[in-house]
């Protein structure tokens, strides 16, 4: 099951809206157990986990066991189910991870497996599958994507320079790690004042690795976002997704839709978007794991809204000064801190980065 998590870890960012599954085949020989087929979701959700194994194991499948890391589906969608291919393959043994939430599945994979008189064994590293479908989870039981939060923390605790500037903070590599993170997500999200003050690219520029990139959305309640951008510039290259109020201006509107990019209402309030109106659309469309990278408005309002659900800070030994902008906006960090479980500290070049999730 370890391996099948890690399996299903490679596709984590591209196989939105299906969950990043994995799958491993074995077999009990003589010389004992030996694995005959290994899977993971593809690239935008199809083929399924289960089918890449089984096609690896061709008839080596009759008669052993697969570990899968979620429930094998048992609906028609853009493909048959998997439990029926699993049927047809002959396996004899499932150990499933957990039940699907999803409503299509929940429970009938499972079921339809012990039907056809397969033994099916449910939560063997459940924990962990957890947090490996946590985007899964969460868009089916919430209704929207999985949030983390990432910041990069000067050594007292800021994030710019005064007046807003943008200023290094951390090392090469936490950089690269932060890159490694983004090509992990399904989306990306900043809000329109770090995009008029810094013009970032918000793409995963690791060799190798820039088809990766997530879908880069911006917070644009009046759609101030300028069309000679470089994220509007590239928005055929790698989608953008402005949200902003219903009643935003329609000619901004229709430049930026121009050059690509795909520009969403949600409601507000007091010219504020509702951020869980927002995450309901990003949801709808299919996101299910969306990482927030600020700057210190847009995080004060998702940690004030009780929307982070893990965090990531990167922290430098840098010092920016008493000029400097507060990691969030109006609050102290411990208000972000002191609501999660802090879940391992490890060191990324000279800086470091300390992980949290919902306590």
């Amino acid at each position: 099951m370890s391996l099948a998590l890690a399996l299903g870890r490679r596709g984590l960012g591209n196989t939105w809206p299906n969950p990043a599954v994995g799958a491993v085949i074995v077999r009990d020989e003589a010389g004992g157990r030996v694995i005959v087929g290994r899977g993971w979701t593809a690239p935008g959700g199809r083929p399924h986990a289960e089918i890449e194994a089984l096609g690896r194991a061709g008839e080596a499948a009759r008669g052993a066991t697969m570990y899968v890391t979620l429930e094998p589906c048992s609906h028609h969608g853009k493909s048959p189910p998997c439990a029926d291919a699993i049927i047809g393959a002959g396996i004899a043994r499932v150990v499933s991870a957990l039940e699907d939430p999803n409503p299509e599945v929940a429970g009938a994979g499972h079921a339809r497996l012990r039907e056809a008189g397969i033994a099916v064994e449910v939560g063997l590293g459940a924990e962990d599958a957890r947090r490996a479908h946590a985007g899964h989870l969460r868009r089916i039981r919430d209704h929207r994507p999985h949030v983390t939060l990432k910041m990069a923390l000067s050594a007292d605790r800021k994030i710019a320079a005064a007046g807003r500037r943008s200023t290094t903070i951390t090392g090469a590599a936490a950089r690269a790690r932060v890159h490694r993170m983004r090509a992990m997500n399904d989306a990306i999200l900043v809000g329109i004042g770090t995009v008029l003050a810094d013009d970032p690219q918000l793409t995963c520029r690791l060799p190798g690795m820039e088809k990766l990139s997530p879908v880069r959305v911006v917070l644009d309640t009046q759609l101030r976002m300028r069309s000679g951008s470089v994220l509007a510039k590239s928005a055929r290259a790698t989608p953008v997704w402005v949200v902003s109020a219903p009643d935003a201006a329609p000619v901004t509107a229709g430049a930026l839709a121009k050059q690509g990019v795909e520009v969403l209402a949600a409601s507000g309030r007091a010219g504020r978007l509702d951020l869980a109106a927002v995450l309901a659309v990003l949801a709808e469309r299919g996101i299910t794991r969306l990482m927030v990278e600020g700057g210190a408005t847009v995080a004060a309002s998702f940690v004030a809204d009780d929307l982070v659900d893990e965090a990531a800070l990167f922290r430098s030994p840098t010092v920016v000064g008493p000029d400097g902008i507060d990691a969030l906006e109006g609050m102290r960090l411990d208000a972000l801190t002191a609501r999660m479980r802090s879940t391992g500290r490890e060191a990324v070049g000279e800086d470091s980065v300390e992980f949290f999730e919902r306590a």
